[in-house]
């Protein structure tokens, strides 16, 4: 057994975890070869957001353990429920009237109310895909639509009409009385409408796929195969694991008890519930739940506009059990953190590697190398260059501290530049606000700006953080924190910042002598 096998099969990352689950599920391999098949599902009735993205990074962080663990084939399916019936229209989209006037039709029949594609579904599948194609994930997209009007579905939704008395005992006992009354684990589609009707149904043969039911007033008997029905989406997801052969899918915190009824049927329909886990929800700013048909907390475009897309996956990674805020406060320290991480990785024995978010992150692939400055210190640097600061004008300043850093040279600090630039002219800059320096704070920035302007040339930040620590114990301040943040709120306008010290060597002796003059002026 290789080294890296041993330490995975008893590292506590919680990936390594999950894919512990799937070696218990087949301790000999799955039977004839074939890919242990991983799935996530996604529901077009809104545009993709981060909660969306989330499900399929950390099935493929299984997915990538999995494959560690065993060297077995796998595949990942990205399904889209694109056979829904739409519900109501988002609030984030335009031409919502033409949207409510399709309310109930398959999302793959409503017209795209940004007028670039098929359908509204077909839009959202093509964003969807889009972004995933960006990240580089592995995957086959799936649809629904096209699973069931092709007739791959066929066999199972005669599956699903020989166990409908059991399907119904394992259901109504979930429902409202009132809802138990009308509740039918079969959607047909109106022959007169083309609308997912929610009406109760009658089984007339179950081998040959035909049901009966009532369509505004009118008793049809009318085949589910080839796209004429669809599934309620519970037992809907079970058929599509028994169909399909899922062995993995994860859902979110929401959706335990759906978790629970849809196992039940997948048993009932003959095949096994796939493994999995349910991970908290992301929460918005506020502490509500985000939903992509409020569009409210972060979106995927947002965050790849002020941070990097390492972080947004370090973020994603982190304790996926416990509930997180998704806003852009964020963004910042995950970027910092990421790289922390990534320049801890390669002098850690393998245990560590493997308990390493950058590990799962990158596949077990790390690239080398981190910025020579953190992204909390450039968006310091930033802040007080202006929010009209231009690329050029950082890398300048930049030289004061990484001798003959470019872009070429110092790749991964030429990705963070553009977005602290975004960053800062969007949410920083609106709101730095110096202060004047009161009381003892005028004499401590006076022998600031006189020990500064006797340093050698050569001082390093380390030598400039020990002037700031010396007149922050000598000036008369209660606690050191009083003077740090004396020099953030009139030298930089914001109530915290970076180590002075890396602050003043990256922006320049001389220009922070120059914001000390406008501070005490």
């Amino acid at each position: 057994m290789s080294d890296l096998r041993a330490a995975a099969l008893a590292s506590k990352a919680w990936p390594y975890e999950e894919a512990r689950k799937l070696l218990k599920r087949y301790p000999d391999g799955k039977p004839g070869g074939a890919p242990v098949l991983f799935e996530t599902g996604y529901g077009p009735s809104g545009l993709p957001h981060i909660g969306t993205f989330n499900e399929v990074l950390r099935t493929t962080m299984v997915r990538r353990a999995y494959e560690e663990l065993t060297g077995a084939p796998t595949k990942l399916i990205a399904f889209s429920d694109d056979m829904d019936g739409l519900r109501k229209a988002p609030d984030n989209v335009p031409n919502k009237e033409m949207l409510e006037a399709n309310i109930g039709r398959p999302l793959t029949r409503v017209p795209d109310p940004f007028g670039k594609f098929e359908s509204f579904a077909h839009h959202n599948n093509a964003m969807l895909r889009d972004f995933l194609d960006q990240f580089g994930f592995d995957y086959e997209f799936m649809s629904s639509t096209i699973m069931y009007e092709s007739g791959q579905f066929d066999e199972a939704l005669k599956g699903v009409l020989r166990a409908f008395p059991a399907i119904m005992d394992i259901m109504l006992p979930t429902l409202r009385k009132e809802r138990q009354a009308t509740y039918s684990p079969i959607l047909p589609v109106s022959p007169k409408t083309g609308i997912v009707l929610q009406v109760p149904i009658e089984v007339v043969d179950a081998d040959a796929g035909i049901i009966r039911f009532v369509d505004e007033g009118e008793t049809i008997e009318q085949s589910v195969l080839g796209g004429l029905s669809k599934l309620q989406w519970k037992v809907d997801w079970a058929m599509r694991w028994v169909a399909l052969g899922v062995d993995y899918e994860m859902a979110g915190k929401d959706l335990i008890d759906s978790v629970t009824q849809s196992s039940k049927i997948a048993r009932a329909l003959g095949g096994k519930p796939p493994e999995g886990f349910n991970y908290e929800m992301f929460l918005d700013e506020k502490g509500e739940k985000i939903s992509k048909t409020k569009g409210n907390g972060l979106s995927l475009e947002q965050w790849l506009t002020y941070g990097s897309e390492e972080s947004l996956s370090f973020y994603i990674y982190r304790e996926p059990k416990k509930a997180k805020q998704l806003h852009m406060g964020v963004i910042a320290r995950a970027v910092d953190e990421y790289y922390q991480f990534r320049g801890n990785y390669p002098a850690q024995p393998i245990e560590q590697k493997l308990g390493n978010p950058v590990h799962h992150i990158h596949g077990g692939k790390v690239p080398e190398g981190t910025p020579p400055v953190t992204f909390g210190l450039l968006l310091n640097l930033v802040g007080v260059m202006g929010a009209e600061t231009s690329e050029e004008q950082v890398w300048a300043y930049l030289s004061n501290y990484v001798d003959g850093a470019t872009p070429e040279n110092q790749p991964e600090l030429a990705k963070l530049i553009p977005l602290a630039l975004a960053y800062n002219r969007d949410f920083v800059a609106p709101t730095l606000q110096r202060r004047k320096p009161e009381g003892i704070e005028r004499a401590a920035l006076d022998r600031l700006d006189r020990e500064l302007a006797a340093l050698p040339a050569g001082a390093t930040a380390t030598d400039i953080q020990n002037i700031v620590y010396a007149i922050g114990n000598e000036g008369g301040f209660e606690n050191l924190r009083d003077w740090f943040k004396a020099l953030y709120e009139t030298l930089l306008g914001s109530s915290a910042g970076p180590r002075m010290g890396s602050f003043i060597a990256l922006y320049g002796v001389e220009n922070s002598q120059k914001l000390i003059a406008e501070a005490l002026a």
